[in-house]
């Protein structure tokens, strides 16, 4: 089990080329659009084709009464960072929304900084399939997301 969350690890941190730093740079910049990306506190840390890595700095106002970080913040931050995982595997002018969400937490997140790695399973013509993993500091794996968006033209991650 380490072996794979060095793997992980070392995926997350793997060196951008200078089109993944654009893209990258791009989608940082119109994230600071997103009043609820910026509310939640939700940072880019790199998109690559058919991949998108965020990260949370967890705060006290991201925790429910029990002193972990709430399952909905965990829920956005999956939806956030698959859903721009799924614009790098569409066609410019598609709009995507979420038509499915399946989350399991598999440890409660205490604090820190914690990291979502999307990644695109399927691009079809009308779905895009994603899963999103999200680690806690210490790189243990705390949730797992399935997502499904649905794809019709008209919208662009690209202004």
């Amino acid at each position: 089990m380490e072996g794979l969350a060095r793997k992980r690890r070392n995926l997350m941190t793997k060196k951008m080329s200078k089109e993944e730093k654009r893209v990258t740079e791009l989608v940082r910049r119109r994230m600071k659009e997103s009043r609820s990306t910026k509310l939640l506190g939700f940072d880019v840390e790199s998109v690559h084709a058919g991949r998108a890595i965020f990260r949370l700095d967890v705060r006290p106002n991201h925790k429910q009464i029990h002193g972990v970080v709430h399952g909905g913040i965990l829920a956005a931050l999956a939806d956030t960072t698959a859903a721009i995982a799924a614009y790098t595997a569409i066609p410019k002018g598609t709009e995507i929304a979420t038509v499915e969400l399946n989350i399991n937490y598999l440890e409660p997140v205490s604090g820190g900084r914690i990291k979502a790695d999307a990644r695109v399973l399927r691009a079809g013509r009308n779905f895009v399939v994603t899963e999103c993993e999200i680690f806690n500091e210490s790189g243990s794996l705390a949730a797992k997301a399935l997502l499904t968006f649905g794809a019709t033209a008209g919208h662009s991650l690209y202004k």
